[in-house]
């Protein structure tokens, strides 16, 4: 492998250096490979092809790229990197779930190990500064295309609950691109991705940006380019054994911001949700 990583950095790091050198197919690879490393580093290169979405051609010449021979060294780092880092202390010298037991049991260990990954990744000032701007957006607008569409609807729906005024923006069609024409200086634009970000999800913040806006996105790939973009960011784990990312983490999130929301202001919400909870 290349004398850089082996000597003095981790592949996550070495990675990370380089991003700004690949394509974008290669990028979708270093993103998922960064993000999800204790998913990649058991992957095949066809697996890992298709958890980023891209092609295994594309996961052999990223592997060149960086300095390897083929995959098969970029794997051999990832472990390497990986039984480093379970076999810290901030993990207790345990792996957080193994890869030979039942599908049913991988699953629900993958997405316990998502929720772990996901506090370890944020820090308190970056919950501090989304709740804050949260509370004092007079209008938010949330984009969110495919699944993310569910989540961009649910968080609307726990905002409504504390009386915030929620709009969201799920594709290219007309009443969509209305909402988000309304977008002005009071607004606090949310993107929600997974995976590869939707070209909407680029729009969105280019209009964020002309129009004085703050931005908040809320995304599994901390290289992806609405994470760059934005004023704001959040991560969340989305590694799967199955054939869909996992959402768990992002549900806990969208619950976390609102329990934030919530209680800044506890009496002010308190009878709001009793009324709701009386329906």
């Amino acid at each position: 492998m290349s004398t850089v990583t082996a000597e003095t950095k981790t592949l996550s790091t070495y990675i990370q250096d380089r991003i700004d050198e690949f394509s974008r197919s290669q990028k979708d690879v270093a993103r998922y490979i960064v993000d999800h490393l204790d998913e990649a580093a058991f992957l095949t290169a066809e697996e890992l092809a298709r958890r980023a979405g891209t092609s295994s051609s594309t996961v052999v010449r990223f592997s060149q790229a960086l300095g390897f021979e083929g995959y098969p060294e970029l794997q051999a780092s990832a472990i390497e990197e990986y039984r480093a880092t379970v076999g810290g202390e901030e993990s207790g010298g345990r792996m957080l779930f193994s890869f030979d037991h039942s599908e049913f049991e991988a699953s629900l260990g993958t997405d316990h190990a998502n929720l772990e990954e996901t506090a370890r990744k944020l820090d308190q000032s970056q919950i501090d500064d989304a709740v804050a701007a949260l509370s004092a957006a007079s209008q938010v607008v949330i984009v969110g295309t495919d699944q993310m569409a569910f989540f961009a609807s649910y968080l609307r729906h726990t905002l409504s609950l504390l009386d915030i005024r929620a709009e969201i923006v799920t594709s290219t069609a007309g009443p969509s691109l209305q909402r988000l024409g309304r977008v002005d200086e009071d607004t606090l634009l949310i993107t929600l991705s997974s995976g590869r970000s939707h070209a909407l999800l680029a729009r969105a913040m280019k209009l964020a940006g002309h129009r004085g806006a703050r931005t908040l996105a809320i995304a599994d790939a901390t290289l992806s380019d609405a994470v760059k973009k934005a004023d704001l960011s959040l991560y969340f784990s989305s590694n799967s054994p199955s054939f869909l990312r996992s959402n768990t983490a992002l549900m806990a999130l969208v619950h976390a911001l609102a329990y934030g929301v919530y209680s800044q202001s506890e009496e002010e919400h308190s009878e709001r949700i009793r009324a709701y909870k009386l329906k």
